[in-house]
């Protein structure tokens, strides 16, 4: 078993730049069971959930191809009647996105519970309702979804919620389906972008790409073809709140400005500010991290929402970055019941946080943060980050465990950090 072994309290400094998108290259790899031909993707990161999804496109059959150390070529013109893997397949919640293409493509599939985060229940209903209108007949079993569709047949889809990998299953399912589909009240992150303008590069008809509406006009088959996917969003965003939280002088190369318009607005709370040059973002060092009251010198908050607003995901990094700012703030996680629970460590570590409920807590700061040398969990993806984010500004020796969880989600996270001067080994 590998652990962090961090020293706290060391300035960094340099140029970062952030791995492709985690959450666009697992549905974008999914996709490519859509065609017979050969798909070409760059910048996929070298992540334990990208491991786990090729694997699972390896297992039905696909032609899997390293094209160097950020490129893959996938053909999936022998998938046949291999079923994803279950091991596999509850290692990530990602893998229910195989729904869509595998029936896209044979019309059947059986599909094990996912995995992911333990962050609090994750409802598939809102893919499995989008199915069954798009033409799907659906048997839920203690274990696994069966599927069967005769026909994909277009449809007007309204969802009950924007969930993200929601809206990717019904893009994925519609794009070969017969007729069209408008999908309304559908997520527009990012990622969700980056599939729309893959699967249109391999002859798919998505129109509304970038709002809570998409319209799809079906198409009989997709061509090949290559796909550059963007910059991870969630490391951008850890990578500002690691620079505020050490006072660090950092440059986040590639950083697509403008895809933070809210994290500026939300971290502008806790007294962050970055300049942007060009298509980077630089953070400078010794901000006075102070938190903004609002009118009437009420207390503020940060809470998530779908996009545009602050992401879920973030939440982890916000409360850490608050431990080090002066004030009070209430931090608010609005969709999982789990994700919060991390605090408890932060506690023990000397920050001041009162968590109110499942969902919420009160955030007093600045806490000077003491190193943890008997050691922090790592719960999940951004829980993990964010205990690495404390431990790097904390005081002393902290040794984080279950480190497999970071690297789900974080490539090579320690060798990057100490290119910028971080005190962080990875020991077994």
């Amino acid at each position: 078993m590998e652990r962090f072994v961090i020293e706290g309290g060391h300035r960094l400094s340099g140029s970062i730049k952030p791995s492709g998108n985690k959450n666009a290259a697992l549905p974008l790899l999914a996709a490519t069971l859509l065609t017979n031909h050969e798909v070409v993707l760059h910048n996929i990161p070298q992540i334990g959930d990208v491991a786990s999804m090729i694997g699972l496109l390896e297992h039905l059959g696909a032609q899997v191809e390293r094209r160097g150390s950020h490129s893959w070529s996938i053909c999936a013109a022998n998938v046949g009647a291999a079923e994803p893997d279950p091991a596999l397949a509850r290692k990530i919640r990602a893998s229910v996105l195989l729904a869509g293409p595998l029936l896209a493509r044979r019309g059947f599939a059986t599909i094990p519970r996912p995995g992911g985060d333990m962050i609090g229940r994750r409802r598939l209903d809102t893919h499995l309702n989008a199915l069954r209108d798009l033409g799907v007949s659906i048997e839920v079993t203690p274990t696994a979804y069966l599927l069967h569709a005769d026909r994909l047949r277009g449809t007007d889809l309204f969802l009950d919620e924007m969930s993200v990998t929601g809206t990717e299953q019904a893009i994925m399912a519609a794009v070969l389906a017969e007729g069209d589909t408008v999908i309304s009240n559908a997520a527009s992150e990012p990622h969700v972008q980056d599939l729309c303008h893959f699967l249109n590069r391999l002859g798919a008809r998505i129109e509304g790409i970038g709002t809570n509406r998409l319209f799809i006009q079906g198409v009989s088959s997709l061509r090949g073809g290559e796909y550059t996917i963007g910059p991870d969003f969630m490391e951008v965003a850890s990578f500002i709140g690691l620079a505020a939280v050490t006072r660090s002088s950092l440059r986040i190369v590639g950083a697509r400005p403008s895809e933070h318009r809210m994290t500026r607005i939300a971290f502008g709370r806790l007294g962050v500010t970055w300049r942007d040059e060009g298509d980077d973002i630089v953070v400078p060092a010794d901000q006075d991290l102070c938190i903004r009251d609002d009118v009437h010198n009420a207390i503020p908050k940060i809470d998530s929402s779908p996009w545009p607003g602050f992401n879920p995901d973030l939440i982890s990094i916000a409360i850490v970055v608050a431990t080090q700012a002066r004030g009070t703030i209430l931090i608010w996680e609005k969709m999982f019941e789990s994700r919060l629970f991390f605090v408890d460590r932060l506690i023990s570590m000397g920050a001041r946080i009162i968590l109110c409920d499942p969902h919420r807590v009160v955030v007093v700061g600045p806490s000077q943060l003491y190193g943890e040398p008997d050691g922090l969990p790592s719960p999940d993806i951004r829980a993990g980050m964010a205990m690495l984010l404390a431990a790097l500004c904390a005081q002393g020796r902290s040794v984080i465990y279950n480190i497999g969880q970071i690297d789900r989600g974080y490539e090579r996270i320690d060798e990057r950090l100490r290119t910028l001067g971080a005190h962080i080994e990875r020991v077994r």
